[in-house]
Parts: C-alpha cells; structure tokens; sequence
C-alpha cells in the first residue's frame, strides 16, 4: 500500500470521526445557554434608593394571574359549548383570584412590572373578552348586528378601561376608581346571563334588557364616575363581632339563590356610581329663591 493511500486512511480513522461528535455537545449546551438569555425577563426596579437589574419573575402572584386567566379561557370555552351557568361561575371565579394575586403580591412584596402587564392581559381576557363572548353566544346574537356591536363595543370599552387605569397609576385617589371596574362590570354581565339563563328568560323583552346592560357596563367603564375602591378598609385591625356575623350571615343569603344574590349585589354597586354622582350634584346645585 502507498504512502498516500496510508494517509488517506489516517485522515478518516475512527478517531477523527468522532471528532466532530465531540464539538457538537458544547454547541448544543450554548444554545440551550442562548435561549435562556435570550427568554429571561430582565427589568428595570428601585431598591432602597437606586436603580436595579432583575432578572427573572415571581412565581406565586403570577400563579393567581394564570389560574384567573385559565377561568377566564374557560368562560369562553363554556360559552361557546352553552353551558353558560359554568361560563358565569368560571368568570366570578377569575374575578376572586384576580383580586387575590395583587394581595398576596403586597403582602409578599413580590411586585413587579411584568406582574402588572400580565394581569392586565389576565383582565382583558377574564373581563373584556369572556363576558361579552357569553352574552353573545346566549342571546345577543339573536338580535343581529347590534348584538354583535355592542358586545363588541363592551370589549372596546373594557381594553379602554384597563389601558386609562394603567397609566393612571399612583396620580388618583386610592380610595376611589374612576369608572366602573372591569371585574365588577363582567360580574354584573355574568350575573344576568346566570340569572335570566336559569329561568329560561329567552323573551325579546330579555334580549333588550340583555343589550342595554352589556352596552351601559361598557359605557360606565370610561366614563369618569367615581366608585368606591374599598382599599382603605383596614383588613388586618380589630373589627367589632357582629361584623363577622355580617359575613356569615351574606354568605348565607348568598347560597340560597347565588345567581339573584349576585346579580343584586352587583347591580346595586354599579348603580351606586350614578346614584353617588347625581346626589353630589343636587348638593351642589343652589336653591333658588
């Protein structure tokens, strides 16, 4: 054999072909390196003064942010099956744990920027998009396009509502929102199509009531009345015993017909705002004469 076939044996030996098998193991160990760089979410927070680097997010505040946007996902889902008695339970349930994931955040400070837009994305879903989709797919849709527009316009509303109080953020009254909560205006929406859905209320008569709640949810979450936040209710002090009686005694009211108590409740506080508003002009309009 010749010297140049020797050495063209050399140059593929077993030991040269496992070469490359070699170099590819690091390779795929910087990829997976990169997309974990690439992925992270770094932002921007204060700490005693200065400006940091945070990388990562927390886990349990954001846990209660997916739970209530997996209920949300699944009002949709229920509405589109027609179960709507499951789609409105599964919107109260978002509502419960959205309004757990900014408490346990504070009580943990384990605030962050990220927590803030996912929850917002949670709400749009959870309070935007599933109440209207419900109403539609029950009864609004039986009365044509101006089902559709104003379920729709409930929906634009709802991204208006959450947008506004984002950026309004630390320059309001704490103890008050201006305009009516997206989670209250989905409870009240969820309530009626648990309530009138219950007790077959299918009658045109219905269907414009229907149309004239998801329209003035919508409308009252831009506008500019004022509703009470209940923030400065202190939580963690002392309360009198027949306070807790109350609450038992509510939660017993509750359970004996929960759609109508719902829908009550719920009705009531989005009347307040107009009904707080009004007053607050006639205590200001001078009597004449």
């Amino acid at each position: 054999m010749s010297q140049e076939s020797r050495g063209n044996e050399h140059d593929v030996s077993p030991h040269d072909e496992e070469a490359p098998r070699k170099e590819e193991r690091p390779r795929d160990e910087d990829l997976a390196s990169v997309f974990l760089r690439e992925t992270e979410v770094i932002e921007e927070a204060q700490e005693d003064g200065r400006t940091v680097r945070r990388k990562g997010i927390y886990l349990l505040p954001n846990l209660f942010t997916t739970s209530a946007l997996f209920a949300g996902f699944f009002a949709v889902v229920a509405g589109i099956n027609g179960d709507f008695t499951a789609a409105s339970v599964a919107i109260f349930i978002a509502m419960v744990l959205d309004g757990l994931d900014g408490r346990v955040a504070r009580m943990t400070n384990t605030q962050s920027a990220f927590g803030a837009e996912y929850d917002s994305l949670s709400d749009m879903l959870s309070f935007g998009v599933a109440p209207a989709l419900v109403a539609f797919t029950w009864i609004l849709q039986d009365i044509g396009k101006t089902g559709w527009v104003v379920a729709f316009l409930y929906v634009a509303c709802a991204a208006l509502r959450l947008a506004r109080f984002n950026v309004q953020i630390g320059s309001v009254d704490k103890k008050w929102f201006i305009g009516l909560p997206s989670p209250s205006a989905a409870a009240l929406v969820a309530a009626s199509v648990w309530t009138f859905h219950s007790f077959d209320a299918e009658a045109f008569g219905y269907k414009l009531l229907m149309l004239v709640i998801v329209g003035a949810a919508g409308v009252l979450m831009v506008s500019n009345i004022r509703y009470y936040s209940f923030k400065d209710i202190d939580l963690k002090g002392p309360v009198p015993f027949v306070v807790l009686l109350a609450i038992v005694l509510g939660f017993v009211v509750i359970s004996l017909e929960p759609s109508v108590m719902l829908l009550l409740l719920f009705g009531a506080y989005v009347a307040s705002g107009p009904t707080l508003a009004v007053m607050r002009k006639l205590r200001h309009v001078p009597s004449s004469g």
